[in-house]
């Protein structure tokens, strides 16, 4: 069985997916990082994943498709254990924020895209309007 070797003070080489994942905070259990890496979620240097035992090292860029979005990150180190966000943001570096600002442009917005929320709420008389004007569609 693989294990990660570590140095004298302790800092490990590697480390496995799924307990970096839960250590960096992109999910909320190991057993929940387990799930989104066999469901393919993960990527490592571009190759996908689907086993959580496989071994990231520093400087590996991970892409992660998060429900809030596709996220790609390097991995800066390992912890031992599960700390607060603060610490678990010193564990990757987000270069994917780097990509977009760098590039100066936003990507479109899809045209299939819902419309965008009313900054009030309709009156009754705009209410009746809006539904006698999609009855008329």
């Amino acid at each position: 069985m693989a294990k990660a070797s570590a140095d004298e003070a302790g800092t490990t080489e590697a480390q496995r997916l799924d307990r970096w994942l839960w250590h960096a905070r992109f999910v909320r259990t190991r057993s929940a990082a387990q799930k989104f890496i066999s469901d393919g979620h993960v990527r490592i240097n571009r190759q996908k994943v689907d086993q959580a035992s496989r071994l990231v090292r520093i400087g590996d860029v991970l892409t992660l498709a998060l429900p809030g979005g596709v996220k790609v990150v390097e991995a800066l180190g390992f912890s031992e254990r599960r700390g607060s966000f603060s610490v678990a943001t010193t564990l990757y570096r987000d270069v994917g924020a780097s990509v977009e600002t760098s590039s100066g442009q936003t990507a479109p917005a899809p045209d299939d895209a819902p419309p965008p929320a009313p900054q009030h709420r309709p009156s009754p008389r705009e209410r009746r309007a809006l539904i006698a004007m999609k009855r008329r569609n």
